[in-house]
């Protein structure tokens, strides 16, 4: 692949993300035109969903803290050259990553006994599979991570094409050939058995196969509240998904909202690559002013560029959701106009800097304090407003959460706002998409 100049670590993050969520609505959208039936694309959905439900908080936990630890750590060294060493950190954080995996595995497998007595195993498809799948597939998420942290971008773009373009071939070859579903989650094994050779290889070239509990105790030191933040989070999606439920005894009004209930995914995928490719700037001190620079002007693009996509989104958005599901999802619409606005706080990043920093308590704090406040404003504001008053809580709360940090930053580490974030630029396209929101939501723009 040539090397073309404007890819860096950065975007090759950004590029690998987005070929992760490209890869999986591909598929789908094939399985959904496939001779599949309805049932058996759920037990899809659901396997990837529980999968990633039991996985995603800790191993993105480990992943941040370990992106904050690699150049600058008590155990193996201080600011300096990291380049073109072979790393103990990297090696660590394999370990740490395949003991959490093992754990949950050696969990579930009582957890489905108990269950499997009990006659609730029938509503986890595949469990003996799915476990195992958490078992192997969490440990390759390394592997962009190593090429990111050894500076090689091109690399990060190269894995993602090879092995994504594989991915589709495994999934759905089966499939279009006229299996069932189970090949497809074969066709997922078979490309992480790919994935775990490639693995391997980095692990042999990049890392120094050194056990240091002392370097695994600082890192969880650093990352677990990191891991107990993302499960808090996560949390929040399920527990307005309960308090609809518990408002409106009727399905319908929850599978409207859960419709709606979805975040731009470009927005999310880029601000989330952005924000992990500059971690390990901001652990050190020679990289933070550097950092701050490089946050600014990143962010910028983004907002020039995610800011017009997501008001044309908006502006159509009446006018899809009826025409892509049923009339009766057009609620939907206004729940997801509303998701569309976090685009808001998303795009300003303390969290990075504090993060970076290794204030990882505070994020916990923080985490906990958004859902302190996300219930008791969710249950006060579906009275007057109905789904779109959930939906308007979680805006609320997620914007108040960005503000304190920004304060945080700005008071505590003396880094003003100015330094990371394009504010005139920010402000200036936030108030047009706040505009074009409450033009809509009162009829006065109505595109139907």
């Amino acid at each position: 692949m040539a090397r073309l100049k404007f890819i860096d670590n950065i975007s090759g993050l950004q590029a690998v993300q987005l070929l992760r969520f490209i890869t999986f609505l591909i598929i789908s959208i094939v399985f959904t035109k496939s001779h599949l039936s309805r049932t058996q694309i759920g037990n899809w959905e659901l396997f990837l969903f529980i999968s990633s439900l039991l996985s995603f908080f800790w191993v993105s936990g480990i992943i941040q803290s370990l992106l904050t630890l690699y150049s600058r750590n008590r155990t193996f060294r201080e600011d300096g050259e990291t380049e073109g060493r072979k790393s103990p950190e990297l090696f660590n954080a394999f370990l740490l990553i395949t003991f959490f995996s093992v754990l949950v595995f050696a969990i579930g497998i009582p957890v489905k006994i108990i269950l499997s007595s009990s006659q609730m195993e029938p509503g986890i498809p595949y469990a003996n599979l799915l476990l195992l799948y958490i078992l192997v597939s969490n440990p390759v998420t390394l592997i962009e991570y190593i090429y990111l942290l050894n500076k090689r971008p091109h690399r990060i773009i190269q894995y993602g094409i090879y092995t994504y373009s594989a991915q589709l071939l495994f999934v759905l070859a089966p499939v279009v050939a006229g299996f069932d579903e189970k090949s497809a989650i074969s066709g997922l094994f078979a490309i992480t058995a790919i994935r775990w050779v490639w693995l391997i290889i980095l692990l042999h070239r990049y890392t120094l196969p050194k056990i240091s509990f002392d370097f695994i105790r600082e890192h969880l030191t650093i990352g677990m509240p990191l891991i107990l933040t993302f499960l808090i989070s996560g949390s929040a999606q399920y527990i307005d998904g309960i308090i609809i439920s518990a408002r409106y005894a009727d399905p319908g009004v929850f599978a409207m909202y859960r419709y709606g209930a979805k975040e731009f995914p470009l927005v999310l995928l880029l601000a989330n690559g952005l924000s992990n490719a500059l971690l390990p700037l901001f652990s050190t001190r020679d990289g933070m002013r550097g950092a701050l620079v490089t946050l600014r002007h990143r962010s910028a693009r983004l907002i020039n560029y995610l800011f017009p996509i997501s008001i044309a989104t908006m502006l159509v958005a009446r006018w899809v959701y009826p025409r892509l599901f049923t009339p009766e999802f057009t609620r939907s619409a206004d729940v997801f106009m509303i998701y569309l606005l976090l685009i808001i706080p998303r795009l300003v990043f303390p969290q990075t800097i504090v993060i970076g920093r290794r204030k990882t308590r505070i994020i916990l704090i923080v985490a906990a304090a958004e859902i302190a406040v996300n219930i008791p404003l969710s249950l006060l504001l579906i009275r007057p407003y109905g789904v779109v008053g959930v939906a308007l809580a979680t805006f609320i709360v997620y914007s108040l959460e960005k503000v304190y940090l920004i304060w945080y930053v700005w008071k505590k580490m003396k880094i003003r706002p100015a330094e990371y974030i394009p504010v005139a630029s920010w402000l200036i396209w936030s108030a047009l998409l706040v505009l074009l929101f409450v033009l809509i939501d009162h009829r006065i723009i109505d595109i139907h």
